[in-house]
């Protein structure tokens, strides 16, 4: 599994927010629905204020319990990383994670399969042979590079964690 360890400050995310039920395998409608409800141009302010690591529009997952069954509802944040001192807009929805180290995944490979079979993989074969356990805090898909369907998918899964 292509996995690095790295500590971030704070850090902050910003972008839109709702509820979507969790689904472990397959395209979540929910969340791609609110997606595409999205206007073109909040897209856009997104790319021009993320400042900070991880880099790019992010898919940002919370307030669901490791083992949480199908369904359970979760946060889903569409959003970015932002520094500090950067000001977020007015209607975008902020997050603030205390520093501390971050596992990080990459998964390549057909979307959202690959993606899904590695975020499986991390709690049945990393975290059990590692010393290390998820802190509270939100986990975050990075999508670094992707074919124009989406079909295929290189994205880095972004896990707080601490020492055991």
């Amino acid at each position: 599994m292509d996995t690095r360890i790295t500590e971030l400050p704070a850090l902050r995310l910003a972008g839109h927010t709702t509820r979507a039920p969790l689904r472990y395998e397959g395209v979540n409608p929910h969340i791609l629905e609110f997606v595409r409800s999205l206007p073109p141009e909040a897209h856009g302010r997104l790319k021009a204020l993320g400042d900070a690591e991880p880099s790019g529009i992010l898919q940002i997952t919370g307030d669901a319990e490791p083992d949480a069954a199908e369904g359970t509802e979760l946060t889903y944040m569409h959003g970015v990383a932002v520094s500090a001192t950067t000001p977020v807009p007015e209607g975008l929805d902020t997050l603030t994670v205390p520093a501390g180290p971050w596992a990080v995944f990459t998964s390549s490979g057909p979307h959202p399969e690959a993606l899904q079979s590695m975020w499986a993989a991390t709690a049945t074969e990393w975290f059990p042979s590692n010393p290390w356990r998820l802190r509270p805090g939100p986990s975050i898909v990075a999508v670094r590079d992707h074919a124009a369907d989406f079909t295929i998918a290189t994205c880095d899964l972004w896990m707080p964690i601490e020492p055991e």
